[in-house]
């Protein structure tokens, strides 16, 4: 049934309803106002009845059919009156005269009648199976003193005698109200639908189980906000990544444990797609579309992709760029020296050879010593003697201090250390990239519980409030698309404070960072110590 049809229905159904009332309400009025006027009327007459001269000096004598004079009177007064049925009884009840003859000599039923006491009354009795409406008048002889009753019935009109009267009234009622209903069901009809854009309630559901079926179902996250910055729409992927409860649905975010960066994106217009933002240690795109109604703003739907898996392969990439720059740039470099070295064999001068070859290894094989010496773990040695050689391409001086010492770490650890290391040097070489006296010194403290990493620049150090610079965003380059830069020191906070540490930085003649990692030692494993005087001997 279409959505006119049930509300047609519902309204007629209401309209019957109302009528039903109306028909009780209006028979119980009837019913009061019969007893009310003609009560009175009847009252009236059997006080006329009792008063009668004639009823006064005979009722104390009288027998049933003992005479005309008595049923006379009484009968003179019921047509007089209008009334059904009229009787005279004396002190026992006995009736002497009535209009039912089949009453005579019978008791007067008097129901809930006080007349015995002397005292008018006027009810409903139950006379021969029927309702009546009587009244009952005590009569009374000269001295005052009661000899008899004086008795005048109505009879009490029926249901359907009532409802009778009342049907023209009741048939206007209800065709007034039927067309009210009609009207009006039509013009809601129209309204609802208007408001919910022409669909009937079938096709709302299946719309409802669809949209719950499909958010659910998406990878991606789904958070929709009203204009009061409620939560409307939260699916499982969203709450999973933003770390919302269950039961976020309905509340302010305000009220919700989210990270003020993370509400500012969700709440502010968005003015380039892909916003990133840093959501406990993942990194995490958002798009938020505002949504309009008939030109008014209903909130706002923003969706979420985690691309933490894709910043590692992001920076592994670059990572790989930077290694073929780098190796692109010691090819050159090897050619160069490969030609010095076949210009003097071509020359003959077969000692300046050997004594070129050592020169040029010997810092190489001293820079590989220095880090392995003193870093045990392959991963975090690697990337030092990798960041050397981008110092160099960069004209910084790369640095490890000599107190540095670290042995082997977990797996987890390292791949944390290479993140914090990498980050704090790329921050450094920026800083001092240009300056007369570009130096970067790297200092690795391992400890009984942690190892802390020290990174400090020849640079012009941080201006404004240090911790400023942790902030997700935050950046002094130029930004990039979708806010892509400003995440490496917060995230390298964000992996510190994970292990149990932190991420602070002061300003003495430079930037210093200081990074403390909590870790569960391994067992250390030395690496291979002759492998150097090896290859030296092999190069002597």
């Amino acid at each position: 049934m279409s959505l006119a049809g049930q509300y047609l229905v519902l309204q007629l159904l209401i309209v019957f309803a109302v009528l039903v009332a109306v028909v009780a309400i209006s028979l119980a009025q009837s019913a009061a106002a019969f007893e009310r006027v003609e009560g009175r009327r009847a009252l009236s007459a059997a006080e006329a009845l009792g008063a009668n001269p004639t009823v006064r000096a005979l009722l104390p004598a009288a027998e049933p059919r003992g005479g005309s004079a008595l049923p006379a009177v009484a009968e003179s007064v019921r047509t007089v009156s209008g009334s059904s049925h009229v009787a005279l009884a004396k002190l026992d009840r006995t009736v002497v005269a009535s209009s039912n003859p089949d009453l005579l000599g019978q008791p007067l039923e008097l129901g809930a009648s006080r007349v015995l006491e002397g005292r008018a009354w006027t009810g409903v009795v139950d006379g021969s199976g029927t309702e009546e409406l009587s009244a009952h008048v005590p009569v009374l002889d000269d001295a005052g003193i009661m000899i008899g009753i004086a008795s005048i019935s109505r009879n009490y009109p029926s249901i359907l005698e009532r409802l009778g009267d009342a049907v023209p009234n009741l048939l206007t009622y209800l065709g007034v109200a039927s067309v009210l209903g009609v009207a009006g069901s039509l013009l809601l009809s129209r309204r609802v639908k208007r408001q919910t854009l022409g669909m009937e309630p079938s096709e709302i559901t299946g719309l409802v189980e669809n949209r719950e079926a499909m958010l659910h179902g998406l990878k991606e996250g789904v958070v929709a906000l009203d204009p009061h910055e409620r939560i409307t729409v939260a699916n499982d992927s969203a709450r999973a990544l933003l770390g919302l409860p269950a039961d976020c649905v309905g509340k302010r975010l305000a009220g919700l444990t989210v990270e003020p960066a993370l509400k500012e994106v969700l709440t502010r217009e968005q003015p380039e797609p892909d916003q990133l933002v840093l959501v406990g240690d993942r990194l995490v795109v958002l798009n938020r579309v505002p949504i309009l109604s008939r030109g008014r703003d209903i909130g706002s739907v923003t969706t979420l992709r985690d691309r933490t898996e894709l910043s590692a392969l992001e920076r592994e990439l670059g990572a790989t760029r930077t290694a073929t720059d780098t190796l692109r740039a010691q090819a050159h470099e090897f050619a160069n020296q490969l030609h010095v070295i076949s210009g003097l064999i071509q020359i003959g001068e077969y000692d300046s050879v050997v004594q070129f070859v050592n020169g040029a290894t010997l810092d190489r094989t001293r820079l590989n010593d220095e880090v392995t010496s003193r870093i045990e773990d392959p991963a975090l040695a690697a990337l030092l003697i990798a960041k050397s050689s981008l110092a160099t391409e960069h004209g910084v001086t790369l640095q490890l201090d000599p107190e540095s010492g670290l042995e082997r770490v977990d797996d987890e650890l390292s791949r944390d250390l290479t993140t914090v290391v990498g980050n704090l040097v790329d921050n450094a070489f920026d800083a001092v990239t240009g300056l007369p006296e570009a130096v970067v010194r790297v200092l690795v403290e391992d400890t009984a519980d942690g190892v802390t990493v020290t990174v400090r620049d020849s640079g012009p150090g941080v201006s404004g409030d240090p911790g400023e610079i942790f902030r997700q965003g935050f950046t002094t380059k130029e930004p990039g698309p979708g806010g892509s830069r400003g995440f490496g020191l917060a995230l390298s906070r964000v992996v510190c404070r994970r292990s149990g540490g932190d991420l602070t930085v002061t300003n003495n003649n430079g930037a210093v960072f200081t990074a403390r990692l909590e870790r569960t030692p391994l067992e250390p494993t030395r690496p291979d110590r002759t492998r150097p005087e090896q290859t030296r001997r092999l190069q002597q």
